[in-house]
């Protein structure tokens, strides 16, 4: 929670930008949509959790990093084909990559009973965000923390639009405007312990968000949108967990209800679509230890999902999804094996009638894991994943349902760990390299028919990803710094004859990375960034005027805590963009140029 406060992070996006092997798609703005792709996957083979129960998404796949603010987090983590720990959900062990956000457990001393956080952040264009958090002890066995914030912003900044994909023609400087952002975001949890190694714990969220949408930015035109987006989102979930010398148990539950309503009146025209999704999620997860070098997990899930929609006749569409994984590890000596293998069924019925076909698969996992000393490990892992076609892909913008097969990915990884130490200990660190390579069968390509309301979805992907990831982190007696790269060769192979054989997938840099560099001292801790992103194609077809120019990002943090009375005065001022570059994440949707955000929060 202190790291992701010192670098002025709000949004989930916000963390997990610049992360080795991930590929951020921004729309632009504090409100402009986030999602990711990691290793070329696509962000529908991504699964993003709050304490390990899944967020789903299954009217489009894809789930909005911007709606997930950081306030009461406690730290987010990533991992790339599988997490290594005991009591997963069925579906983590079903996703192709995992972001898990864990809410932070309110710390008391034996004399506290409450504590109270209020801060204020403020930035350029009409940035304005006030936070309030409230926790208590009521005991030795039960705590609570209550967590809001409000944040508004104009959103309108300035930008360079240029005429030429080139750069180097005529340009104009624009201001981005219809892009304002209001959202609401309460948080409310409870953690219960009755009884040593017996944990429950408890959440309900409520967002309330209304956005402004600019749309693209188009040559000539100067005509406002007229589209506006109102989104609402409710849930309520808990996680019992048991923990014995011999095994462990876990359930976890979740209610979700979301209503989406996208407006449109640009040109005098309306257009008003209204999507209400409710889910309820199930499971259950079995960890045994059979022996000193054996382990075993059985987790089972079950979610219903039901999403209503004024789009068309065909509005009623009802999922249920159920996944079943049996996973066991061997360890002795210097060697660890993991292998699991997952069942997962769908079934769909559109209007209250059965759809056919039920898609089900058992898919495959196994890792192998050597420690060469105490400081270097070896790894390699091999998985299988599934991925069925979303609500939007299967039944909305046709004339019938779609007749689609699932993705399939298939991930191999190798590599290794090395960390370091000097003699003196003051020098500390560890350097890691991963080579992967990913296949992606049956991707579904979205091709228009007669016009563009009505979308032709078909089978027709195969994408090969071969990639590597590096990254170093080291500590010198109050300097830590962090790098990383990544090279990522993501090509279409699905047609030989095809004109964009062989070319780069869209939005997918080759090269990537990243730096920061941070200094804690007495006075001032200081924090340097830079980002890094090599040129990327808009298009299908990897020419002239499709290419993305590559960028740098800098960024620049100071803060400083200070104790006042009873409390802790924490101050950040964070500038991003330093050199004022004009860039673009998604083409048409220009990102913002330099700007500045300064936070200050007392804690009492």
């Amino acid at each position: 929670m202190k790291r992701i406060e010192q670098t002025g992070a709000m949004q989930l996006s916000d963390v997990v930008n610049g992360m080795a092997g991930v590929t951020l798609k921004d729309y632009g703005g504090v409100g402009g949509m986030k999602t990711i792709s990691a290793r070329g996957l696509g962000s529908q083979f991504s699964t993003v959790a709050i304490d390990g129960i899944p967020i789903d998404n299954t009217q489009n796949g894809q789930v909005d990093l911007g709606k997930y603010f950081l306030g009461n987090t406690a730290y987010v983590s990533f991992s790339q084909g599988q997490q290594n720990v005991p009591l997963l959900s069925a579906r983590a062990f079903a996703s192709g990559n995992m972001i898990d956000m864990e809410t932070a457990v309110p710390q008391f001393t034996a004399s506290e009973r409450r504590r109270f956080k209020i801060g204020l952040e403020g930035g350029s264009f009409g940035l304005l965000s006030p936070t309030l958090q409230w926790e208590r002890n009521w005991g030795r066995r039960l705590k609570s923390s209550v967590w809001a914030n409000y944040l508004k912003s104009d959103g309108d900044y300035p930008f360079t639009l240029y005429y030429t994909a080139s750069h180097n023609d005529s340009s104009s400087v624009e201001r981005r405007k219809h892009s304002a952002v209001r959202l609401f975001t309460a948080d409310g949890n409870l953690f219960f312990a009755p009884s040593h190694g017996k944990t429950l714990t408890t959440k309900i969220h409520y967002f309330d968000g209304e956005y402004e949408l600019p749309g693209p930015v188009a040559l000539y035109s100067q005509v406002v949108s007229g589209q506006r987006s109102k989104e609402r989102l409710f849930f309520v979930q808990s996680r019992w967990r048991v923990t014995r010398e011999q095994w462990a148990g876990q359930l976890l539950g979740k209610l979700r209800y979301s209503y989406d309503n996208y407006l449109d009146t640009t040109a005098g025209g309306y257009l008003s679509n209204t999507y209400r999704q409710g889910e309820a999620f199930l499971s259950g997860s079995l960890h045994r230890a059979l022996s000193a070098w054996a382990d075993v997990d059985v987790a089972s899930d079950e979610c219903l999902t039901h999403l209503e929609s004024n789009v068309d006749l065909r509005n009623r569409v009802t999922r249920q999804h159920i996944s079943a994984v049996v996973s066991t590890r061997l360890h002795w000596e210097r060697w660890e094996i993991q292998a699991h293998l997952l069942y997962t069924r769908v079934d769909d019925h559109l209007n209250d009638v059965d759809t056919v076909p039920t898609w089900q698969r058992v898919t495959p996992y196994i890792a192998l894991m050597y420690k060469m000393g105490e400081r270097t490990t070896l790894r390699l892992f091999y998985k299988d994943t599934y991925r069925v076609p979303n609500f939007s892909e299967l039944y909305f913008f046709q004339l019938i349902p779609r007749n689609l097969r699932p993705e399939r990915a298939h991930q191999l990884n190798i590599g290794f760990t090395q960390a370091f130490v000097s003699s003196d200990g003051t020098i500390s660190g560890q350097v890691t390299v991963d080579g992967y390579y990913n296949r992606v069968n049956d991707k579904i390509i979205a091709r228009p028919t007669v016009n563009i309301y009505y979308w032709s979805m078909q089978n027709l992907g195969i994408v090969d990803i071969l990639g590597v990831d590096a990254t170093v982190q080291c500590h010198i007696d109050g300097v830590t710094l962090q790098g990383n790269y990544t090279f990522q060769s993501a090509v279409d192979h699905t047609d030989s004859k095809s004109a964009t054989y062989g070319y780069q997938i869209v939005y997918t840099p080759r090269h990537s990375g990243g730096a920061d560099v941070r200094w804690e001292n007495w006075w001032v801790n200081l924090g340097f960034g830079m980002q890094m992103i090599g040129h990327r194609y808009s298009g299908a077809q990897n020419a002239a005027d499709n290419r993305l120019p590559a960028y740098c990002d800098l960024t620049l943090h100071a803060d400083r805590r200070i104790n006042i009375g009873s409390g802790i005065l924490a101050l950040r001022l964070s500038l991003f963009n330093l050199l004022d570059t004009q860039y673009e994440i998604v083409a048409a949707y220009p990102m913002m140029g330099r700007n500045w955000r300064m936070g200050i929060n007392y804690t009492f």
